[in-house]
């Protein structure tokens, strides 16, 4: 069951039911309280439903809002449709029909030069579904699974990070072939981890390195037991995969992407059932079906090592994980429960208990500021009655 809440006003939660209903919430009108008036209720502006002429037939796997107002919204359903939807007047003005079900849609929140809706699904490929043209932009190939999560960086309107079904979590720039960087859980770093300034120095110090070497700052060298599948030996960086006698006529024109298709890296033993970027862009959150939760550094891709609590994750479905306003929080949907983990430490900060069912998904609202103390709204969703 998934839900957004609007970027414009930070007001409409727009939520996609098992039903195959989805619904619209003005969360800062309450409707009804409860428990003294702790406990608001919202009944819903309005909800499309099985009965609507171009309603969903299956669940409803993907909610999203039109990034710049509240006029559209995106909803993916296990039917294999992505239907786009006018927000005044409830009318599909536009659908796409996937190869599968549809696991999960996202939108570039800082996209001026394209409207792409990143798809991912049963199929092992990303489509890119443009809303201007009501087509497919193009395809991207390189998972070796269905692709269970998708999201696009908060630093570049053209980077979007993919997790799949086979473990990996890949990166793309949209405008090139292929993908530019795997994740490998395998190769890690300290990272630049505050307070600890110094790892800071120490990263640089490293690249420096790495540079005057001449091996790529992104994807270092893996652990020389791992081959390629296409006999070109050590799964290195890019660089030293091309044979030495055209490196340097190569080096600066060959794209990455030609070659990462055949990179098997994973990032997670099992699915990768959720990504979530911090607002500065530099570091990615990514959970798995083998409940484990990991940081990457987004500008070397390594694993930054922080150790986070042990934690009970939903193994079938796409979890939503959601970010405070500074990154320094994150929120799990961890069972029929909500953690806030310390994103540097790895520690459990709060748990958030009232669902019977599993959670799939929270949202993080900065509220108002009320004698020195941050209050958030964290709407979450559980999956009652949820059926595939």
């Amino acid at each position: 069951m998934p839900s957004k809440v609007d970027l414009t006003e930070g007001r409409y939660l727009l939520s996609g039911a098992s039903d195959a209903s989805a619904a619209v919430f003005d969360v800062q009108r309450a409707t009804d309280y409860e428990g003294g008036g702790l406990i608001a209720k919202h009944k819903c502006i309005f909800i499309v439903d099985k009965q609507h002429e171009h309603g969903h037939k299956y669940a409803i796997s993907s909610a999203i809002w039109y990034p710049i107002d509240t006029g559209l919204f995106i909803t993916g359903s296990y039917d294999h449709f992505i239907n786009v939807w006018d927000t005044n007047t409830t009318q599909v003005v536009m659908n796409f029909k996937m190869p599968g079900k549809v696991y999960r849609t996202a939108m570039s929140s800082l996209a001026t030069s394209h409207m792409l809706i990143a798809t991912g699904t049963e199929d092992v490929q990303v489509r890119l579904c443009d809303i201007a043209s009501g087509a497919f932009a193009h395809t991207l190939s390189g998972h070796r699974d269905g692709v269970m999560t998708v999201e696009w960086s908060t630093s570049s309107e053209w980077v979007l990070m993919t997790g799949g079904c086979d473990g990996a979590i890949r990166f793309w720039d949209i405008r090139r072939a292929g993908c530019f960087l795997v994740l490998d859980q395998s190769q890690s770093q300290l990272g630049r981890r505050p307070p600890l300034l110094e790892h800071s120095t120490m990263n640089k110090a490293s690249t420096s390195k790495s540079l005057s070497a001449g091996q790529s700052s992104l994807v270092k060298p893996r652990a020389p037991q791992r081959k390629s599948s296409h006999g070109n030996g050590v799964k290195q960086s890019v660089v030293s995969r091309i044979p030495s006698q055209a490196k340097g006529a190569v080096r600066q024109r060959l794209h990455p992407g030609m070659l990462s298709s055949q990179d098997r890296a994973t990032a997670h033993y099992g699915a990768v059932t959720g990504l979530k970027v911090s607002e500065d862009g530099m570091y990615l959150l990514s959970a798995g079906s083998d409940s484990r939760l990991r940081l990457w550094d987004v500008e070397s891709g390594r694993n930054t090592l922080v150790n986070f609590e042990t934690v009970r994750l939903q193994t079938s479905k796409g979890i939503q994980l959601a970010m405070n306003q500074d990154s320094a929080l994150v929120f799990v949907p961890c069972m029929t429960a909500v953690k806030a983990f310390d994103l540097w430490s790895g520690k459990t900060s709060m748990t958030f208990r009232g669902h019977y069912e599993y959670v799939n998904c929270c949202w993080f609202s900065l509220q108002d500021q009320d004698e020195g103390s941050r209050k958030a709204q964290i709407p979450a969703q559980d999956e009652d009655n949820w059926s595939d």
